[in-house]
C-alpha cells in the first residue's frame, strides 16, 4: 500500500482497484462523500453496508495492495472540523495490523479506531466505543484479532506454564487468560484458538454494554468478531 499520491505512479491494475471500489459503493447505495466524512453528518451506512465496506477494502488490499486509493491532502480538509466514521475497530497494537491498512487504504474520517495490546476492552477502550457508536453513529464495531498475537501467546504461557509478567505486561494480558484456559485441550492450534476465543468474549463484552446493546436491539449497530492473518492478509469474522 502505497503513502503518497502520484498520479504517475498509479498503473492499469491501480485504476482497476479503484473502480472496483467506486462499483461496490455504487452497488451499495453508497455515496462516498458521506463514507469519508466530508460535510460533518453521521454516517449513512447500515450495519450491513458498513462491513461489507470493510470486507470490500480487505478483498482490495489482498488482491492489489500497491493501489494507492487516498487523496491524503483532500481528505484530511474534507474532515478537518468533523468526523463521521463508518466502522469502530478495536484492534491490537501490533505493528503488522494497522487497521487502516488491511481494510484497504482507508483515509481520515473513515475509522474510528482503538488499540491495545490483545485488542481487549477496558474502561478506556469501553467509553471509546461507546463514545463513537452512540455520539458519532458509527453502525458497527469489529474487535479484530490476529495471527500470532504476541499478547495472546503471553496469556496462553500463563495459562499453561503459570508465567509470571513483568511490570503492567500481567495485568495487561490477564483479561485474556480466561480465553486461554477455555481452548487448552482442544483441537487445532492453542494459541490461534485462544485468539479467536478471545476476539469473541470481547464482542460479547462490548454487546452487553447498556449503551451499545441499545443500538444493537435498534437494529443501529452490529458488533463483530474478527481474526486477521498476518500471512495473507485476508480478515476472517467469527462466528
Amino acid at each position: 500500500m502505497c503513502n503518497r499520491c502520484d498520479e504517475r505512479a498509479i498503473d492499469r491494475r491501480s485504476l482497476l482497484a479503484l473502480a472496483g471500489f467506486g462499483a461496490a459503493a455504487a452497488s451499495l447505495g453508497l455515496d462516498v462523500r458521506s463514507v469519508v466524512a466530508a460535510e460533518g453528518k453521521k454516517s449513512a451506512l447500515t450495519p450491513d453496508q458498513a462491513l461489507a465496506a470493510l470486507k470490500e477494502g480487505n478483498a482490495r488490499y489482498v488482491s492489489s495492495p500497491q493501489a494507492c486509493v487516498m487523496d491524503l491532502a483532500k481528505r484530511r480538509a474534507d474532515v478537518a472540523t468533523s468526523q463521521a466514521p463508518w466502522a469502530i475497530i478495536v484492534g491490537c497494537s501490533d505493528s503488522r495490523a494497522a487497521p487502516e491498512l488491511l481494510f484497504g487504504g482507508v483515509g481520515p474520517g473513515e475509522l474510528f479506531v482503538a488499540r491495545n495490546a490483545g485488542n481487549m476492552v477496558d474502561t478506556a477502550t469501553m467509553g471509546t466505543v461507546e463514545y463513537g457508536a452512540e455520539h458519532l453513529g458509527s453502525p458497527l464495531i469489529v474487535v479484530l484479532g490476529h495471527e500470532r498475537c504476541g499478547a495472546v501467546v503471553a496469556a496462553c504461557d500463563v495459562a499453561t506454564k503459570n508465567t509470571k509478567l513483568p511490570g503492567s505486561i500481567g495485568p495487561m494480558v490477564k483479561p485474556i487468560v480466561p480465553a486461554a484456559m477455555a481452548m487448552k485441550g482442544k483441537p487445532g492450534d492453542f494459541v490461534d484458538n485462544t485468539v479467536r476465543e478471545s476476539a469473541k468474549r470481547t464482542a460479547a463484552r462490548l454487546a452487553a454494554s447498556p449503551i451499545l446493546s441499545h443500538l444493537v436491539k435498534g437494529e443501529k449497530l452490529k458488533i463483530v468478531a474478527a481474526r486477521y492473518d498476518l500471512d495473507d492478509g485476508k480478515v476472517e469474522y467469527l462466528a
